[in-house]
């Protein structure tokens, strides 16, 4: 309602009594504001935060305040966004490295693998040749040795022939 209007006839002096001592102003005060003044600086008066106000309550930050929060936020969310990409880009050279390695080690193992049968054939080789030496060898019979579980055809004969 601007200055100088005609109030609402609905708007009598004992339709808001309740409003008064709310506001902190007196029942026929408040309906004279109504009836004559700017409905603006009535609604600043009934509004929410003209009673937290008198309440004690702390007032709305400024926008300084404000502005100083957002950057800490902006600051904070920084920092996060490049500690992660830094816990995302060491993660990656792990699970590289780690896969190398592996690579690494398989090559390795194969390698170890093959030299193994190599050896066995090599020794298998080593015993064919000393079967194949020992009928024109003459040996004494204590310093023959030969591997476990395998048969020494050299020793059996001289077994055979002492007994």
């Amino acid at each position: 309602m601007m200055p100088g209007q005609i109030p609402d006839p609905s708007l009598t002096t004992g339709s808001l009594p309740s409003l008064g001592p709310l506001a902190g102003i007196s029942a026929t005060t408040l309906t004279d504001q109504l009836k004559f003044a700017d409905l603006r600086n009535l609604g600043a008066m009934l509004s929410p935060l003209h009673f937290l106000g008198r309440l004690g309550k702390r007032p709305a930050p400024l926008k300084t305040e404000m502005d100083e929060e957002e950057e800490r936020r902006k600051r904070r969310r920084e920092k996060n966004k490049v500690a992660a990409a830094r816990c995302r880009n060491k993660k990656k050279e792990r699970t590289e490295f780690l896969q190398r390695e592996s690579e690494r080690l398989e090559v390795m193992n194969s390698e170890l693998k093959a030299q193994i049968e190599e050896l066995k054939n090599e020794r298998q080789q080593l015993i064919v040749m000393l079967n194949r030496h020992r009928p024109t060898c003459i040996v004494r019979t204590d310093s023959v040795k030969t591997p476990d579980g395998e048969a020494n055809p050299l020793l059996e004969q001289l077994g055979k022939k002492v007994l």
